[in-house]
């Protein structure tokens, strides 16, 4: 079920103008689509904010757009004034309820793996994950239950059991969480970075006389 939002058209698109929305606690934004010309407005900073808090950052929003039309969307990108950690603008993307889209899909681990409790490190290289669904179908979180996890145990994407209409795109070898015994860990530390470039004899010498 989609979830409304009020918007407002914007027609007069100078800085001032845009500055003054920001000033009264809207968010300047576009919609977007296939086949469609993009359309300015804006809409209220804290319901979207909200919005995205409670349903997720791919909630399917409808916007009330003025003129009673309405369109369903999801919030495709948007912006933060990284001095007052403000929303300033914000991309809504247009779907079409009947066709598929990939999407990246917050991935969480849930319980207490048994090889943390028996002294092990949980480790867990991948935090989302791309499904293809259709906007009402795609999850909005995929959990996976690590409690039966032990010390050198794994588990990959082919072990994700999917509660839903929708598809996994991930490698299913890949791997989401592994429990390494301690000893492991500070190896996989220690290991220098055959990558690294190597450092120049003497260069740090060389720039320390200089500055005499």
């Amino acid at each position: 079920m989609a979830v409304k939002l009020e918007a407002t058209l914007r027609e007069d698109l100078t800085k001032s103008a845009t500055k003054e929305i920001r000033n009264s606690g809207r968010v300047p934004a576009v919609i977007y689509g296939k086949e469609k010309d993009s359309e300015s407005i804006s809409v209220d900073s804290i319901e979207l904010i909200k919005t995205v808090r409670d349903e997720g950052k791919n909630a399917i929003i409808t916007l009330n757009v003025e003129n009673n039309k309405s369109v369903d969307v999801m919030l495709h990108d948007y912006q933060i004034d990284p001095l007052k950690d403000e929303l300033i603008h914000a991309d809504f993307y247009i779907v079409n309820m009947a066709e598929e889209m990939d999407v990246e899909v917050a991935l969480r681990l849930e319980g207490e793996a048994q090889g943390t409790k028996d002294g092990g490190v949980l480790q867990q290289p991948m935090y989302e994950l791309q499904v293809r669904a259709k906007p009402g179908n795609i999850p909005e979180e995929i959990i996976v239950d690590i409690t039966d996890l032990k010390i050198g145990d794994s588990i990959s994407v082919s072990d994700i059991t999917i509660k839903g209409n929708y598809e996994v795109l991930e490698d299913s070898d890949t791997t989401i969480a592994t429990v390494l015994a301690p000893d492991t860990l500070e190896d996989v530390e220690e290991t220098p970075d055959e990558n690294a470039e190597p450092k120049l004899v003497g260069a740090e010498d060389d720039a320390d006389a200089k500055k005499e």
